[in-house]
């Protein structure tokens, strides 16, 4: 009597790799931090920053957002200084607040690490510097950027 279930070998299984694509740097608008508004050329349109300058203005301006304040970002997006306040020492303050940063650039996949960071107290304003790596490109250095809530 024939078989009515034919039995064969299992070929074998090619498992796919899954491939990172490069991060990348689009351009953007330039930003001016101490204007607070964006940079202008000499004929009056607002100019165009290169891709690595569009991320370090991103990893600023998510340093200088409280998450969870502002329903336009999402969850993700921004730092919690607030919390990082309620530390009871300036020490445990640094610590948290270093976590925060490092935590909200790296959510970013142009992002591959956050270091050296310094911290300035004056009076009761906090100022941190760090360093923040890309993972194409040059690190870039951020100079005392106010945190505020502190």
């Amino acid at each position: 009597m024939s078989n009515l279930y034919p039995a064969f070998d299992m070929p074998e299984l090619v498992e796919q790799q899954q491939i990172q694509p490069e991060p990348e740097y689009p351009e953007s608008y330039l930003f001016d931090f101490e204007k607070w508004d964006f940079a202008r050329d000499a004929a009056g349109r607002i100019a165009i920053a290169d891709g690595h300058t569009a991320w370090v203005q991103w990893c600023i301006k998510a340093v200088l957002t409280e998450r969870f304040a502002c329903l336009a970002y999402s969850w993700n997006y921004g730092v919690e200084v607030e919390r990082a306040i309620k530390q009871t020492t300036r020490a445990m303050i640094e610590a948290e607040i270093e976590r925060t940063i490092t935590e909200a650039l790296l959510v970013d996949p142009r992002t591959e690490s956050v270091k050296d960071f310094s911290f300035e107290w004056k009076g009761d304003e906090l100022y941190v510097s760090f360093t923040i790596v890309p993972v194409i490109g040059d690190e870039a250095r951020i100079e005392g950027v106010k945190l505020s809530g502190v």
